[in-house]
């Protein structure tokens, strides 16, 4: 069934140099009212452990450990219709404000969670598509999944915390 669902405010500060976008959230992520709600999503595991972080459990942890660490966290999508969790099931899209986020910050690159998220930034604000990098998606859905990459990418503004 589709329905006309509403994501996440973004999560974000003066100080976020990074920001991730996503596409859109997920069933279970908007039944937890929050980013990467699906424990099998492999967002969490792989930006914490980054950092040499634990996963937090709490929402509030998350979004602390986002600010503590310069990330902002949003969708491209900010209301649509969608059945189920699917990428290719958004239809009639609100795009987000994303000039008035990076106005609001001192973000320097963003990181495009997937494809989906990737070209919707590009074809509604392709003055921000130097300043953006294509990541495989954190899904459990997408088996090209790489956390090598992210890694590597987040490399480019953050240093890795000791192993």
């Amino acid at each position: 069934m589709t329905v006309r669902a509403e994501g996440f405010p973004p999560v974000y500060n003066g100080e976020s140099r990074l920001l991730i976008l996503g596409s859109f959230p997920s069933v279970m992520s908007r039944g937890v009212n929050f980013y990467y709600g699906n424990p099998q999503n492999r967002f969490w595991r792989t930006v914490c452990g980054f950092f040499g972080e634990e996963v937090p459990q709490e929402t509030e942890k998350k979004r602390e450990f986002l600010l503590r660490r310069q990330i902002a966290l949003w969708d491209v999508v900010v209301s649509c219709e969608i059945e189920g969790s699917s990428d290719a099931a958004i239809r009639n899209e609100i795009i987000a404000d994303l000039p008035a986020l990076l106005e609001g910050s001192r973000v320097e690159r963003i990181f495009c969670n997937g494809s989906k998220a990737y070209s919707l930034l590009t074809e509604r604000f392709p003055q921000l598509s130097g300043a953006a990098k294509k990541l495989p998606s954190t899904s459990p859905a997408n088996p090209r999944f790489s956390e090598r990459v992210w890694h590597e990418a987040l490399s480019e503004l953050f240093r890795a915390a000791p192993r």
